[in-house]
C-alpha cells in the first residue's frame, strides 16, 4: 500500500526555518519523482520543489529558490523540505506527492494529507 505522510509543519516567525518530512511507503524513492506542493487559501496549488532520480535533477520555482532545499534519505525512505528565511507568503498547506517526473505537467499518482505551515509574527 502506497502512503506518503508529511510532518514538521507549524507556526514560525518571519525569517525563521522549518523542515518538513515526507515519509513514503509502498515504493522506493528511485521509483518516483517526489514533489512538494503548497496551497494557500484562495490560491492555486504551486509546486515548490521536485527531485527525481531518473532525471538527475531538482526543481525550485523562483518564489522559493535559494530559500528551500529538498533532500532525500533512501534508508529512511524520506524526503525533506528545508525552508529557510520564511515569509508571510509562504503560509500554506504543504503536501508531498509521488509522480512520474519533475517536468511541467508530469502526473502525480500519490499524495499525502498535507501539513500546515504558518508564518506570522
Amino acid at each position: 500500500q502506497v502512503q506518503l505522510v508529511e510532518s514538521g509543519g507549524g507556526l514560525v516567525q518571519p525569517g525563521g526555518s522549518l523542515r518538513l518530512s515526507c515519509v513514503v511507503s509502498g515504493f522506493t524513492l528511485d521509483e518516483y519523482a517526489i514533489g512538494w506542493f503548497r496551497q494557500a487559501p484562495g490560491k492555486e496549488r504551486e509546486r515548490v520543489s521536485c527531485v527525481s532520480t531518473s532525471e538527475g535533477s531538482s526543481y525550485y520555482p523562483d518564489s522559493v529558490k535559494g530559500r528551500f532545499t529538498t533532500s532525500r534519505d533512501e534508508v529512511q525512505n524520506t524526503v525533506f523540505l528545508q525552508m529557510n528565511s520564511l515569509k508571510h507568503e509562504d503560509t500554506a498547506v504543504y503536501t508531498c506527492a509521488a509522480g512520474l517526473g519533475c517536468y511541467p505537467g508530469a502526473r502525480n499518482d500519490y499524495w499525502g494529507q498535507g501539513t500546515q505551515v504558518s508564518v506570522s509574527s
